[in-house]
């Protein structure tokens, strides 16, 4: 049985935590914290919880946090840097499920999120837990650093193009959509129903915080420096990430079945799905599972190779892969919990 604690489990990373979590017979979750929810009932909170979890909230330094095998950290940027070195010091495995641990480099840490890294000396011990590049890493891992949701559908698009040399990686373009829920539970006019229904806008395009960490990855893949363009934008749905992926062939005049490159990479990953060739994928495919649908196909007119990623941004983006993680790093199938069919309609 393996004692689990959450650390900020009152937005919606949390709640799928919960959710995701609830109904396993080897997992017991011990503790749920939050300051300023202290004492309330977390089902009071998330009323979809009521029957599976009867815990209230706790105080984060709750000493129960260190009775834990593992402890996920559900909380905004730079807030588990804080208390996390303590929680590795007396033993607990930490799966951080924000930004805190996923970048090596702190000074472009620090460039992005503007504030002082309280914890400089963990980001080069942390992995960085996307399972189809880094299993082997994660099954030792003491701290683990859950990617972003942008990156793990943009990464998982390119990455098999990168590994084999196929694109040219000096003119990269990803243009991404996601659902409001990317934004958070907290107060916002932009999330209000009124402001982004029946709407669609870009934002962050002059830079946005998942830029770095995915050029990060693709540095990696590559073995070269990759220059990207990513543009984000927001959709008038609650969940889901659709990322259209653009890149020049590298060699034109040679053939390549890129479908089969696709299908070889990926045919042992559970929660990667490379469509047929000619069909092409939806958000509405893996709202509320854990699976990553990929489509590719080739613009000969243009030398393009596209590429189209969705996940569900609050389960393959966030929870779902913290929890495909965890089951990695306790020696447990993969898949244990994360075999949920997608909903439809």
């Amino acid at each position: 049985m393996i004692k689990v604690g959450i650390v900020g489990a009152t937005g919606y990373t949390g709640v799928e935590l919960l959710r995701l979590l609830a109904p396993r017979k080897d997992v017991s979750i011990k503790v749920i914290t939050s300051r300023e929810l202290q004492g309330t009932a977390v089902a009071d909170l998330f009323p979809n919880l009521r029957g599976h979890i009867d815990l209230a909230y706790s105080a984060p330094d709750t000493e129960e946090l260190f009775a834990c095998d593992v402890v996920f950290y559900a909380t905004p940027h730079a807030v588990a840097m804080k208390t996390v070195p303590q929680l590795l010091a007396r033993g607990v495995r930490v799966i951080d499920l924000s930004a805190d641990f996923r970048l090596r480099d702190r000074a472009l840490w620090e460039k992005w999120y503007n504030v002082i890294h309280e914890s400089p000396d963990l980001l080069g011990q942390a992995v960085y837990g996307l399972p189809e590049v880094n299993r082997k890493q994660i099954v030792d891992a003491r701290l683990l650093a859950v990617p972003g949701c942008y990156p793990t559908a943009i990464q998982l698009g390119f990455l098999p193009l990168l590994e084999k040399g196929l694109i040219d990686t000096g003119s990269l373009i990803a243009d991404a959509k996601s659902g409001v829920s990317g934004a958070g539970r907290k107060a916002s006019v932009g999330s209000l129903l009124s402001e982004a229904s029946e709407s669609l806008h870009a934002y962050g395009v002059a830079g946005h915080r998942h830029l770095p960490e995915i050029s990060q990855g693709l540095n990696t893949y590559a073995g070269e420096e990759v220059k990207l363009t990513f543009i984000p934008h927001l959709t008038p749905m609650i969940r889901g990430i659709h990322a259209t992926l653009y890149a020049p062939l590298r060699n034109p005049e040679v053939a390549v079945d890129l479908q089969a490159v696709f299908e070889e990479r990926y045919k042992d990953e559970p929660f990667v799905d490379i469509l047929p060739k000619g069909q092409f994928p939806a958000t509405r495919n893996v709202r509320g599972s854990n699976r990553c649908q990929i489509a590719v196909c080739y613009l000969p007119q243009n030398n393009m190779v596209v590429v189209l990623s969705v996940i569900d941004n609050l389960v393959k983006g966030a929870s779902g892969q913290a929890i495909q993680n965890m089951n990695i790093m306790f020696g447990l199938d993969e898949s244990e919990g994360l075999q949920v069919v997608a909903l439809l309609p």
